[in-house]
């Protein structure tokens, strides 16, 4: 399908972007900020978005980079999805934001794919929205009125919605590094290697002797927004984890009530509280449900080893 007719804008500058939305919005025109637009572009093709205009901020080099700040990592709405791959800062302060990436697509997307766009398009199926929520990110917003900071806990609003007003442009996101002694995890159930999460788990974990001591879960698609397993993260406080695969690790072969694995198993049990998953041609509502649970034990698992 070709897309309904509109007016480009190759914006030169962040503040000349900021002009041109703004001036936009004044005069109540519905714009768009185009950046790589592998999610842009197929709805504008299947008209389900038509915008009298599109603002391209795709070479605006001042929004790219990946930065260590000290507590956090800043990385810059326009860096790619492969360049946050093979950021050596990215993977050694905030591993989970790598693992997560290296499941978004395949390399084509990666390659033109944003950091910022993904997250501004606000997809519940996206696999960078549950990381945000789970490391409690902090969003920088930019009008030609200021700057603004979001956390990510309330910037995803809707259903590809996010809390960018008319006239706002994602800079660039502040990812706080944890620590020591945290363990991270991303598990994705998909059906083929290119397609959304049908669920995805983001485990952040950190153990002492084998316990639990603090954990993040946030879950991908079980909702109109990513939604962070509160219930999970407070039961798991006290739980002793061992290496996969072993007994207590909550395998196969361990069946004895009260064993360290069926403990987490009743634990993770409690990922889909609270959720509200849909249905789609991937999977029902309990399809889903059934998923997060199993995930969850998974991606808990596999960060705590």
């Amino acid at each position: 399908m070709i897309p309904a007719s509109f007016e480009y804008v190759r914006a030169g500058s962040l503040d000349e972007a900021c002009r041109v939305l703004a001036e936009a919005e004044e005069a109540g025109e519905d714009v768009k900020v185009l950046a790589g637009g592998q999610s842009l572009l197929p709805l504008l093709r299947l008209r389900l978005a038509y915008p009298s205009a599109l603002v391209d901020v795709g070479r605006l080099t001042e929004l790219r980079g990946v930065e260590d700040r000290g507590d956090h990592v800043f990385v810059g709405a326009l860096t790619t999805h492969d360049e946050v791959l093979r950021s050596e800062v990215v993977r050694e302060l905030v591993p989970l934001l790598a693992l997560a990436t290296a499941t978004v697509a395949d390399p084509a997307v990666r390659h033109r794919g944003t950091f910022g766009g993904s997250l501004a398009h606000a997809d519940p199926a996206g696999d960078l929205p549950a990381v945000a929520l789970a490391l409690d990110c902090v969003f920088l917003v930019r009008s030609d009125g200021g700057e603004r900071e979001v956390p990510a806990s309330d910037f995803f609003v809707d259903y590809l919605e996010s809390a960018l007003e008319p006239g706002e442009v994602l800079v660039g996101v502040r990812v706080p590094r944890l620590g020591s002694g945290w363990g991270f995890h991303y598990e994705k159930f998909h059906r083929t290697a290119q397609s959304w999460a049908t669920v995805g788990v983001a485990a952040a974990v950190r153990l002492a002797e084998g316990v639990v001591e603090e954990a993040r879960i946030a879950l991908t698609n079980m909702g109109p927004t990513p939604v962070r397993a509160r219930a999970v993260e407070t039961a798991l406080r006290g739980v002793p984890l061992s290496p996969p695969g072993s007994r207590a690790a909550g395998s196969r072969s361990s069946r004895t009530s009260g064993s360290d694995g069926e403990r987490l198993r009743q634990v993770c049990d409690l990922a889909d509280e609270g959720t509200s998953p849909p249905a789609d041609l991937h999977g029902d509502p309990a399809y889903r449900r059934h998923l997060a649970r199993v995930l969850t034990r998974r991606a808990v698992v596999t960060a705590g080893a």
